[in-house]
């Protein structure tokens, strides 16, 4: 069933346009054997045999007209000469010319069908009641029709036109919305490996660090070792609170608000934590106004990156970090830690901190900068636009 209705579909714009040929070529082949029988006794062998033969080719030719379209639109005008009834062949394959718009094809197939009509006339001369026409007026006539399905091709070549670039832009639109999908897709896997990192890097380090110091000294007091168990315990249960939050955020819907984000006014918090920790921080802020929350959040995320690092690759380095900044103009951050101890334990160095920082950063409009200090120590600072509040309303 379904292959008939697959070759139904293929063979359907052949057999109507063929149909179409015949319809047209039929009644010109009575016509003109009507009056041949009024001018003779006798009907030409040729016209009842040879001419519907002729004719039977030329249809049979449409059917490559498509592949073959200058080829099949001139045969058929040659054979069109001796056939009255591939009248309508001939009008049919000078359309399917014209359907690809090219002049010079279509010109040339069009004086063939014009000239073709000329001595088609001259091979079977009928005449009807009055006087015979003047040569100009057959020559007008076969033009005109010559036109006519000229310009009838030309605008079904149009329409296909048309609807093949309509098809284009629909495709070419689903391959956007394909690509821009995939973006999405890598950009939210992005957001949650950012966002993992933030909230696990910064809690573990501090973990790490303190089992560190419980496994390298062994003559601490009890009372000591409790402390420093139970601020592992903590880590970790905040840990699981920070993850949970992200989880929650990710998930957020329309429906369900986000929770709150960590922002500036935390950032005195996360050094309480690390001090805890047992991270010798010293924090100094001079701010003027309270900055936007994407501009805090990102401070926080600074403040917090730069505490996991100093953390990971220097235990026991004095830590100082600086927030400075006027509403209006920018806020600058600064972590900047000296040398730590040798000989400790290092936690594994991922390299994607950074490079996630200095894609936040760029986001809001800062830049971002860290290198190594003369004393063996490593700087981290930003600057971040910090606009008027109501210049911010205003855009």
């Amino acid at each position: 069933m379904d292959t008939d209705v697959a070759l139904w579909r293929a063979w359907w714009p052949h057999a109507w346009r063929l149909a179409a040929a015949a319809a047209v070529g039929i009644p010109v082949w009575l016509a003109t054997g009507v009056l041949l029988k009024r001018q003779a006794a006798e009907t030409d062998p040729w016209f009842l045999v040879g001419d519907p033969l002729v004719a039977l080719g030329c249809l049979t030719a449409l059917v490559w007209r498509r592949r073959f379209p200058l080829a099949v639109g001139m045969t058929v005008a040659i054979a069109s000469t001796a056939s009255a009834l591939a009248t309508g062949a001939m009008l049919v394959a000078l359309a399917s010319v014209s359907t690809r718009r090219r002049p010079v094809e279509i010109g040339v197939v069009g004086l063939a069908y014009v000239t073709a009509s000329q001595c088609a006339v001259e091979l079977h001369p009928v005449q009807g009641a009055g006087p015979p026409s003047p040569w100009w007026v057959q020559f007008a006539l076969s033009a005109l029709t010559a036109g006519i399905a000229a310009a009838v091709g030309m605008a079904v070549g149009a329409r296909r036109a048309e609807v093949r670039s309509l098809r284009d832009r629909a495709e070419s639109a689903e391959r956007e919305q394909t690509a821009r999908a995939a973006q999405a897709r890598a950009l939210e896997r992005n957001r949650i490996a950012r966002e993992m990192h933030d909230v696990l890097a910064h809690r573990i380090s501090l973990v790490a660090m303190q089992a560190g110091a419980l496994d390298h000294r062994g003559d601490l007091p009890a009372e000591e070792n409790r402390m420093l168990v139970r601020s592992i315990a903590d880590g970790s249960h905040q840990a699981l609170e920070e993850l949970r939050d992200v989880l929650g955020v990710l998930r957020a819907g329309p429906a369900r608000p986000e929770p709150p984000q960590p922002s500036l006014d935390r950032v005195p918090g996360l050094v309480a934590d690390a001090r805890a920790s047992g991270l010798d921080v010293a924090l100094t802020t001079s701010l003027t106004g309270e900055p936007p929350d994407v501009v805090g959040r990102t401070c926080y995320r600074i403040v917090q990156e730069g505490l996991t690092n100093a953390a990971k690759h220097a235990p026991g380095a004095h830590i100082r970090i600086t927030l400075e900044g006027t509403e209006g103009d920018k806020l600058e951050v600064g972590v900047r830690n000296s040398a730590g101890r040798s000989g400790n334990v290092r936690s594994p160095v991922s390299g994607f901190g950074l490079l996630g920082l200095g894609e936040r950063v760029t986001l809001v409009g800062g830049t971002l900068d860290h290198r190594p200090t003369s004393d063996g120590g490593y700087l981290l600072t930003a600057r971040l636009p910090w606009p008027h509040r109501t210049r911010e309303k205003r855009t």
